[in-house]
C-alpha cells in the first residue's frame, strides 16, 4: 500500500513510508487505530452479557447499585422487534466500585441468566472495528507480501 492510500484511508497525513507487512489488519491497527487511553473513564463502564429478555434499566440498576453510585444504565434493544439483545452497559462514578461490581458479578445469575461482565472497550467511531484471528497469525497465513 502507498503511503498517499493509508494516509487517505486513515485521514491523517502520511508520517512514514509503509514498510510491506504480512497482514492488512496489522496495517489497519498500525496505522489507522486511535492510540490507546489509559483514561479511568473507560474502566468505571461495564458490559453486561446474558441478560434475560425480561430484564430492564430498573432491575439492572438495581442489581448493582450496592457496588457503588452507578451513573448510567442502558441496556441495547433491536431496532426490528424492540425486544433486549441481551446485553447493556452500567457506568459507575468511582472506577473501583466498578471493578468491584465485575468481580462480585460476573459469573452470578440474574432472573435466572448467568452474567458475562468485562470492562466495557470505547467502540472507534467512524470506522470498523477490526479483530484479528490470532489463529491465522500464528500459521503464518495471510502474507500479502
Amino acid at each position: 500500500m502507498s503511503n498517499t492510500l493509508m494516509s487517505f484511508v486513515c485521514r491523517r497525513a502520511p508520517s512514514t513510508t509503509v514498510p510491506i507487512l504480512r497482514s492488512p489488519v496489522f496495517l489497519w491497527r498500525r496505522y489507522c487505530s486511535p492510540p490507546s487511553s489509559s483514561s479511568n473513564a473507560s474502566n468505571r463502564k461495564l458490559f453486561v452479557g446474558g441478560l434475560s429478555w425480561s430484564v430492564d434499566e430498573k432491575s439492572l440498576s438495581d442489581a448493582f447499585s450496592s457496588f457503588g453510585e452507578v451513573t448510567e444504565v442502558k441496556i441495547i434493544y433491536d431496532k426490528d422487534s424492540g425486544r433486549s439483545r441481551g446485553f447493556g452497559f452500567v457506568q459507575y462514578l468511582k472506577e473501583d466500585d466498578a471493578l468491584s461490581a465485575k468481580d462480585a458479578m460476573d459469573g452470578k445469575a440474574l432472573l435466572g441468566r448467568p452474567l458475562r461482565i468485562t470492562v466495557a472497550v470505547d467502540k472507534a467511531r467512524g470506522g470498523p472495528v477490526v479483530v484479528p484471528r490470532l489463529s491465522n497469525m500464528a500459521n503464518g497465513a495471510g502474507n500479502d507480501a
